[in-house]
């Protein structure tokens, strides 16, 4: 029998993504410090986090499930925005660019980890200044990184994706999924419960 399964994270998008390959699941918010260290590349610093959060939700009797994304753009981590100001300004840097999105995953039975980070690269439309404070007063961007949200009303700028959309909007499935597949968790069994 599989252990039962909780999702580290306070994110609505990770359980819905989570809820297409998994029957049913716990959630418990993590309490982390999610500062970045001096130096830090993006890669290891979504692994940490998602590291972090399992850790912080861990029990014996479960398996964990952390998760961390990053949006990178010219080797700058774009977080979440703390006003309109720093919103629109992320806006229009990803305007007719390409940048890349890191999602860190973490499975942890308590005393293994095991972790994988999925990279894909999103091609921006243009935007214009006051398309970017429209988006910003639709108030999707609010608590996003890199203020926008490509499963909602964000998705309008993406003109092009390559690599896992899942990923993109905040956990990559197929590397989940091969990932609890390592502890014998089984989601087909899952699936076919339903």
């Amino acid at each position: 029998m599989s252990k039962r399964l909780v999702l580290a994270s306070a994110s609505p998008r990770r359980a819905e993504l989570l809820r297409q390959i998994v029957l049913s699941f716990e959630i418990q918010v993590p309490n982390v410090d999610e500062s970045r260290l001096s130096d830090e590349a993006a890669e290891n610093y979504v692994l940490r986090m998602a590291t972090d959060k399992a850790n912080a939700a861990a029990a014996a009797d479960s398996l964990t499930l952390g998760a961390d994304t990053a949006v990178v753009l010219d080797d700058e981590i774009l977080g979440k925005p703390r006003g309109q100001i720093d919103a629109v300004r992320m806006l229009l840097a990803l305007s007719d660019r390409t940048h890349t999105v890191i999602t860190g995953v973490c499975v942890t039975d308590g005393n293994h980890h095991l972790t994988s980070a999925v990279a894909t690269d999103v091609t921006f439309r243009a935007i214009g200044e006051a398309e970017a404070l429209r988006y910003w007063q639709s108030g999707e961007p609010q608590g996003k990184a890199g203020s926008y949200g490509i499963q909602g009303i964000g998705g309008i700028f993406a003109a092009h994706i390559a690599g896992s959309y899942s990923a993109v909007v905040g956990l990559p499935l197929a590397a989940t999924e091969a990932l609890l597949r390592r502890f014998r968790f089984d989601t087909w069994r899952e699936r076919l419960a339903r």
